[in-house]
């Protein structure tokens, strides 16, 4: 889909407070496999924010999100990297931390 109209996408997870730390460290050392996986499916401006109570939001653009998260589920980086992480979560309900992602609806974008 080269040159389609980016999608933003924003989601919201729980990381257990007492992972946070630890949470942080991980993300400041990400897999450099892990990240070519994501630039790979299509994941751009990829961010997460992470506020003191654990509250995770995450954003990114990708033309097309079903395709990009689909493309992610057949890497075996991701499957490794994503049994790392569910530990860190609250309320996956057996779910690993990306196939509990529910992308927020957007209501106001400025340009």
């Amino acid at each position: 889909m080269a040159g389609a109209e980016p999608r933003r996408v924003c989601f919201l997870l729980k990381v257990r407070a007492d992972r946070l730390a630890e949470y942080r460290e991980r993300h400041a050392a990400v897999w450099p496999d892990m990240l070519a996986a994501l630039s790979a499916a299509g994941w751009r401006n990829y961010s997460l924010f992470l506020r003191d109570d654990g509250l995770l939001v995450g954003y990114l653009e990708t033309p097309d999100f079903a395709a990009a998260q689909a493309a992610m589920a057949a890497s075996d980086v991701n499957a490794r990297w994503q049994a790392e992480m569910a530990p860190f979560f609250e309320a996956l309900d057996g779910a690993a931390p990306d196939e509990a992602v529910r992308p927020l609806t957007e209501v106001f974008h400025l340009d």
